[in-house]
Order: structure tokens, then C-alpha cells, then sequence
């Protein structure tokens, strides 16, 4: 030989047996700057995925707070006492029409109630209650349909027609009078359920009930009517959506 190379002979590059030589190729690793950003879009979607969703519960959540007066920034400003927790009206409260059919509670669910608890003899704590009833009732206007007048009978006794009539429950009442729903029901059961305020009874008070069925306020005794009505008033408001009209 003449002379060395430094090659690989021809012969041995040709040759099956000939091991084979190794390539490889270089892929790029992900930068960390990839990585930030992909990051970043996930916050920014979840963020915007969060407020969407604030963005829809603010009206319940609104009407909740001002449902429960907690969005009073000087103080207290409903005249009634808001019962907290609210009392939902027992399932098996046991209620009647005047013609003895038994009523289910489930049935006064869907509009607020204005609650009178008195005997059929309706004395002059009575006749006040549904006279403020009434009176209430037709000032509120366009709303007045989504507010429902119920006299709770205590007793056995058959209330007086003309009694009826003044509250457009008896038959042939004024048609231009929305007439009042009147059960009859136990005073120990319905006890369970609405309470006085202390040194008072039942009879005392006016009770508003919401659309769900629970008892949430308690009206003074001797109710200012003026008063009454804003309560009503900012109830209404803040449920707007809860009830139907018109029973």
C-alpha cells in the first residue's frame, strides 16, 4: 500500500453486514416562553368563563339581598319584622274551603299572601285587618295581582254575609272587587306555623307570605297602611320574576 485513507473503504460501506451509521435529528424542546403563554390563556378563559357567570347571577343575587335587607346602607328600613329563617307553610296543614273541600296548601304557592288569622265573629281588630287588606290590595295597581288576600277562618263558625261581601267573597260581590281567599283552619296547627310577637295574638297581625309558600314578615299591630305599602313595594320589586299574576 501506498498510503493509508482515512475514509471507510468502499467495500465495507457496501457490505450488508457492515454496521450502519447513526443519524439523528434534533427536534426542538417547547420554550419556556410557549409555555407561559399557554398558561396565561387558560387564566384569562377561566376569568372570563367566572365573570359570565357573575354577570348572570347578579339579578338573583341582587333580589336575595334586597329580598333579606341586607343592602341597607343606613340601617334598617323595613317597617314589618322580617322572620329569619323564613317559616315554610307545613305540608300537612290541614285547610278548608267554606264548603268543606279540602284544600292543599301547595295551592297558595305562586303569589305573595296578605294573611288575616281571626275567627268567623270578626270583631274590630278583624274588620280593620281586611279593610287594610283591601285597601292595600287595590293600591298597589298593576301589581295587585300578584298579591292574594287570605282570611284563615280559626274556627267553625259560618262569618257573617255581609262580611263576605264587603271582602267580594260571597256570591254575587261587586266583580270590579278582587274577593279574598277564605279557609278555614285549626288554630293549634296554623300556631305551628304563623306566630304573634310577644304579649299579642294571632289575630293581632297582618303576616305576609312569599310566593314559595314561607312566612318571612310580620306586620306591627295597628299597621300604618302607608308604611305597609312601601314594604309591599320593595317585596315586589325584588321578586320581580318569582310569582304569577292573577291566581
Amino acid at each position: 500500500m501506498s498510503g493509508s485513507e482515512s475514509s471507510v473503504p468502499a467495500s465495507a460501506a457496501a457490505s450488508p453486514e457492515a454496521p450502519a451509521l447513526l443519524s439523528f435529528a434534533v427536534h426542538s424542546l417547547p420554550s419556556p416562553e410557549g409555555a407561559t403563554g399557554v398558561s396565561e390563556r387558560t387564566r384569562r378563559g377561566r376569568w372570563q368563563m367566572f365573570i359570565v357567570l357573575l354577570v348572570c347571577a347578579a339579578p338573583v343575587v341582587a333580589s336575595y339581598l334586597a329580598y333579606f335587607g341586607v343592602l341597607r346602607p343606613q340601617g334598617r328600613t323595613n317597617y314589618g319584622e322580617l322572620i329569619v329563617p323564613t317559616r315554610p307553610i307545613p305540608a300537612g296543614l290541614a285547610l278548608f274551603d267554606l264548603q268543606g273541600a279540602r284544600v292543599a296548601p301547595r295551592a297558595l304557592h305562586g303569589q305573595w299572601l296578605l294573611v288575616v288569622v281571626a275567627g268567623a265573629a270578626c270583631d274590630a281588630v278583624c274588620e280593620r285587618h281586611l279593610w287594610l287588606q283591601r285597601q292595600l290590595h287595590e293600591a298597589l295597581g298593576r301589581d295587585k295581582d300578584r298579591v292574594d288576600k287570605l282570611w284563615l277562618l280559626d274556627d267553625v263558625a259560618a262569618p257573617r254575609a255581609e262580611t263576605l261581601a264587603a271582602i267580594g267573597a260571597a256570591s254575587g260581590a261587586a266583580a270590579a272587587l278582587t274577593p279574598a281567599t277564605v279557609l278555614r283552619v285549626d288554630r293549634t296547627a296554623v300556631a305551628a306555623w304563623l306566630a304573634p310577637a310577644a304579649g299579642h295574638g294571632l289575630e293581632d297581625h297582618l303576616y305576609i307570605v312569599d310566593p314559595h309558600g314561607d312566612w318571612m314578615m310580620r306586620v306591627p299591630a295597628e299597621a300604618d297602611p302607608a308604611k305597609l305599602k312601601r314594604d309591599v313595594e320593595k317585596l315586589l320589586r325584588a321578586s320581580a320574576g318569582w310569582d304569577r299574576g292573577g291566581r
